[in-house]
């Protein structure tokens, strides 16, 4: 749309609003009619460790909320010269899973567990083998059965359970939904008929019932919806709760809420059968949309669903570039105590371009992102580290490319069942995220760390904020029995070719020997993690 357009459809509330609670960043974007962002806004927060878990109170959740609008509206203010109030649809989405119990008044009865915490592992492994079915530490279902476990007092009160954009959607319009997408990550669904696995809700309500609780688990869950399906409207408290001017009209309708994995899905067209996408930012997980069920249970893969609820396999890694960008603030202040300023975007493309310039397999420097507990190695908590041997190369170059690296290597681990014990084929992986934010760089070596092209789209950089604001254009433009997958492939990506980086052998064959001194590393991790305590 040209300036004009754009600004008629502001007016008249012919544009769509995804906001996303990312790990690090609240952000809000506006797109048009042709899916294009026409505004955003953000907000900067950081979780905290509180009593042994990791959190973010609901006070900074709103806090975050209203400031990452307010943003945008100026944005549009400044932009077009005309005040945002209202638009055809929106959606919310946050950072997948966790745990957010409320009682029969709505009152919040323990702290948001976010999925960054690794403090479920007996409830996760007794869930596994009495489901046989993979259950992660972060999902909502081993929160909830590990609090049991522990003897915790407000279970007993337990009324609803959400995730984080459940809680958001829950408190703007009412309705106590989630998408497919991630209530899979609360409790493992049936694909075939979009809800909960009534299996294994049996097996889960006959393991507690001795414990006498008021309800039963559907009691407390929410109600599934798919893609397109329509989940309620903005109340006005809910638009005074997003908007405290009061400006934001109510009555706009909202798409089923859903997590990071979900709208990472949509932003990256990877919703059809055997498409893939890699989500690069505080944490790493690739998602894989299967044509049929895994052979096997796999305690490094979820199983999860697009969301219009077809099956995908996930490796999922909580720490991804915590670590980098804490060597490039690093960087940043030698550069500064050296008397010279450099611009944050600039110093990390010339610290990833580089990376390009050292050896293929860093010359035995091997890095350690871990900032907290990485079930697919076994590890419980995380300690960052940087291991090599004295005759290392330890050049500035080997360096960031073993820091990129590190990146990638935990998923790596996990993506090798995919690919070589379960023969799953993909064309072509779709990156995301930060990691990508430099051009070429990240790509070229991710694909030479998977082994398989990966492809980068411009509008990918919106990230899931635009994903989930996709969805709210879906629920009000797709035609009648229109495919969620027809609708992206037709209407959405049609213009927006992506750019593809084939491996490189050299990269290849350079990340398979950095990988075997990896995962004998693993055990130095561990040591430092036994040892190296506070």
């Amino acid at each position: 749309m040209n300036r004009e357009n754009i600004i008629k459809a502001i007016e008249n509330g012919d544009t769509y609003l995804g906001i996303e609670l990312g790990s690090t960043r609240i952000k809000a974007v506006l797109i048009d009619g042709e899916h294009n962002p026409v505004a955003s806004g953000a907000h900067g927060w950081e979780n905290k460790f509180e009593d042994g878990v990791w959190t973010y109170s609901m006070d900074a959740v709103w806090a975050g909320l209203q400031d990452a609008y307010a943003q945008l509206k100026r944005d549009v203010l400044e932009t077009y010269g005309v005040k945002l109030t209202k638009m055809k649809a929106m959606g919310f989405s946050a950072m997948m899973h966790g745990y957010l119990p409320f009682d029969k008044d709505g009152r919040q009865l323990a702290a948001f567990r976010t999925w960054r915490n690794t403090i479920t592992e007996q409830a996760a492994t007794e869930l596994t083998k009495l489901f046989n079915f993979n259950i992660p530490q972060r999902w909502s279902i081993a929160h909830l059965y590990q609090a049991i476990l522990n003897g915790e007092e407000h279970v007993k009160d337990i009324h609803f359970l959400t995730t984080l954009e459940g809680y958001v959607h829950w408190k703007l319009t009412g309705r106590r939904v989630i998408g497919i997408g991630e209530a899979a990550g609360m409790f493992p669904v049936d694909s075939d008929n979009n809800c909960y696995d009534g299996k294994m809700v049996e097996v889960f309500d006959r393991l507690i019932a001795d414990k006498g609780y008021p309800w039963k688990l559907t009691d407390i869950l929410p109600e599934v919806l798919v893609a397109g399906e329509a989940a309620g409207e903005l109340t006005q408290e809910g638009a005074l709760l997003l908007d405290p001017t009061g400006e934001l009209e109510g009555g706009i309708k909202l798409c089923p809420p859903e997590g990071d994995a979900g709208t990472g899905m949509v932003a990256t067209n990877s919703v059809a059968a055997l498409t893939g996408n890699i989500s690069a930012g505080t944490s790493i997980f690739a998602m894989i949309v299967l044509d049929k069920m895994l052979s096997d249970v796999y305690t490094e893969i979820d199983m999860v669903t697009t969301p219009t609820g077809k099956p995908v396999a996930m490796v999922h890694c909580n720490t991804c570039t915590s670590d980098l960008d804490a060597w490039v603030k690093l960087f940043a202040q030698v550069i500064s105590a050296s008397g010279h300023e450099v611009n944050k975007p600039a110093l990390y493309d010339m610290l990833y371009a580089k990376a390009l310039e050292g050896a293929a397999d860093c010359d035995g420097i091997i890095g350690f992102n871990y900032y907290s507990g990485e079930p697919v190695t076994g590890t419980e908590e995380g300690r960052p580290l940087i291991v090599r041997l004295p005759d290392t190369d330890f050049s500035l170059a080997n360096f960031m490319r073993a820091q990129l690296y590190g990146t990638m290597a935990t998923l790596r681990i996990g993506m090798d069942i995919l690919f070589e014990k379960e023969n799953i084929k993909v064309n072509r992986l779709l990156g995301h995220g930060g990691l990508f934010k430099t051009k070429y760089v990240g790509q070229r070596l991710m694909a030479g760390a998977m082994n398989t092209p990966v492809a980068v789209m411009e509008t990918a950089g919106e990230g899931g904020a635009w994903g989930i604001a996709l969805l709210a254009a879906y629920l009000m433009q797709k035609e009648k029995d229109e495919s969620l997958e027809s609708y992206l492939d037709n209407k959405v990506f049609s213009a927006n070719p992506a750019t593809v980086e084939h491996p490189v052998s050299e990269d290849v064959v350079g990340f398979n020997a950095y990988m075997e001194k990896y995962k004998k590393a693993v055990a130095v991790e561990k040591s430092a993690i036994e040892n190296i305590v506070r």
